[in-house]
């Protein structure tokens, strides 16, 4: 597992890559700094990622320079990173019939809810992004803690258990 430098990789996978995706990307690729390189993709990606992503994660610290909705197809061709992890944040995703991914990554599904769903005043979007982050965040930091090389896919799916604040 992981690359000859030692980097392991993960992909966030989601229907739309707009947002859980996107925020988990980012959230990843700082607190996975030197051990994990995250991506995301969605089946069906959205032109853009959502603005409210970027803003909470912008306001969080996170850099959000290179953030864009893509396919998964991306990550399943020729030349793509070799992935170590695929984790679904949406239940549509996690029940979509995916690439075949090169060299057996460990997959878990962690079920988010989808702020972009989320009808109602702007500054109520907003905050269900804001707490959507923080889920992102609490679930990303246990992951990046774990001992990569002992890992296996009943501690991944135990990530993703709604044992973290929800916002249902």
């Amino acid at each position: 597992m992981g690359t000859s430098d030692g980097m392991h990789h993960a992909l966030f996978l989601c229907t739309g890559n707009s947002a859980r995706s996107i925020m988990a990307e980012a959230i990843l690729n700082r607190l996975g700094r030197g051990r994990i390189r995250a991506y995301s993709a969605g089946s069906h990606p959205k032109a853009h990622p959502h603005p409210l992503a970027l803003e909470v994660l912008a306001e969080r610290g996170y850099d959000t320079s290179g953030l864009r909705s893509k396919s998964w197809d991306e990550f399943a061709a020729a030349g793509a990173p070799r992935l170590d992890f695929i984790l679904t944040v949406c239940d549509n995703a996690a029940g979509e019939a995916c690439p075949v991914w090169p060299g057996q990554p460990l997959t878990a599904h962690w079920g988010v809810a989808d702020p972009a769903a989320f009808e109602g005043p702007e500054r109520e979007q907003r905050e269900r992004f804001r707490c959507i982050c923080l889920e992102l965040e609490q679930r990303i930091e246990r992951f990046a803690k774990l001992d990569i090389e002992s890992l296996d896919r009943s501690s991944l799916e135990e990530i993703g258990k709604s044992d973290v604040n929800s916002t249902e």
